[in-house]
């Protein structure tokens, strides 16, 4: 793949230590790879300790190879890869943690992935060196999302990462989305893989993610199940979940008239009474949201369909005819 360019795109949030390492060992990757067409951003996501120093340091000894990007305060990984990727040339563009955990000597091995005709390929920590703590949870968020979204991957929290351009052209990243990139590239069309990685055990720093990022990581997942499946029929999201209330009110209250008939009284003191009612109630309102949101969604004129589009054939008229007369010939 002597013609590809590569986009390395680190966010960095206090990890001053170990740029310079993580600089020279991709350095010498890509030397032992013979890969001279690349580029490293480092994007500094609101570091209140000396990062920036060290990336500007870096991009004064390497201004071809380096560049830098700084946010105002601490926006969040999301936020620090789409910095990254709106600045990123390269047709292939790699994700990475700065802490030294990833290890850029895989990048040759995703390439040879990509090479073979996917487009995204997600790195699995087969082996973590990680504790209990993280890596129980983890394994949960995991199995939990690959059979909600239908996405076959073991690691969606790997941040190594390597996508080709187009992928990330139509994909918007925010709050705790990154995470879930492959599940929005698989929505569009687009080849999802992974490769085993090798995972180092963190020497520097201390990680910057507690228990509440599952929190967060499960609303972002309910978000994306929405997104993905319901973004352009959101019709049928809030009707489904309208006709399952309004099955329940219906049942509710059907079962209490069958009381009332049989002379067993009085039922309106029951809760089941006030229960279906509301039951009724929540599903008239979420069925006519739903209307609501079929009527926004086919006014809202998007790029969605050219988002799936993979390549377009076209022969001009005037070839067209040329190529006519010479059968005809």
């Amino acid at each position: 793949m002597n013609s590809t360019y590569l986009s390395f795109v680190i966010p960095v949030y206090n990890e001053e230590a170990t740029i310079k390492p993580l600089f020279e060992r991709i350095l010498d990757v890509m030397n032992l790879a013979e890969i001279n067409s690349y580029e490293i951003i480092f994007v500094d996501d609101g570091s209140n300790d000396l990062s920036w120093i060290e990336i500007n340091e870096l991009i004064k000894k390497h201004p071809q190879k380096i560049k830098g990007i700084r946010l105002r305060r601490n926006f969040g990984k999301s936020s620090a890869l789409s910095a990254g990727f709106k600045k990123a040339t390269g047709n292939i563009i790699f994700t990475l943690d700065a802490d030294l955990q990833d290890d850029p000597a895989e990048v040759p091995k995703f390439l040879e992935k990509l090479e073979s005709g996917y487009d995204l390929v997600s790195g699995w920590r087969k082996h973590r060196n990680d504790p209990f703590s993280k890596t129980l949870p983890s394994k949960l968020f995991n199995g939990v999302t690959s059979i909600l979204t239908g996405v076959k991957l073991h690691d969606f929290n790997c941040g190594l990462k390597a996508y080709k351009k187009e992928v990330l052209n139509c994909i918007k990243v925010y709050g705790e989305l990154h995470r879930y990139i492959p599940v929005l590239a698989h929505s569009l069309g687009f080849k999802i893989s992974e490769v085993t990685v090798r995972h180092h055990q963190r020497k520097q720093g201390k990680s910057k993610y507690g228990l509440e990022r599952y929190t967060r990581g499960f609303l972002d997942l309910l978000t994306v199940l929405a997104t993905t499946h319901y973004l352009h029929k959101p019709g049928h999201l809030f009707g489904s979940l309208g006709l399952l209330f309004g099955a329940l009110g219906m049942t509710s209250l059907g079962y209490l008239t069958v009381l009332w008939f049989m002379e067993i009284r009085p039922i309106g003191t029951r809760p089941l009474f006030l229960f279906g009612i509301l039951c009724i109630i929540l599903s008239v309102q979420l069925i006519s949201l739903g209307i609501l949101a079929e009527l926004i969604t086919r006014n809202v004129d998007d790029d969605y369909v050219d988002k799936q589009i993979c390549e377009v054939l076209e022969i001009k008229e005037e070839g067209r005819r040329k190529k006519e007369e010479e059968r005809r010939i």
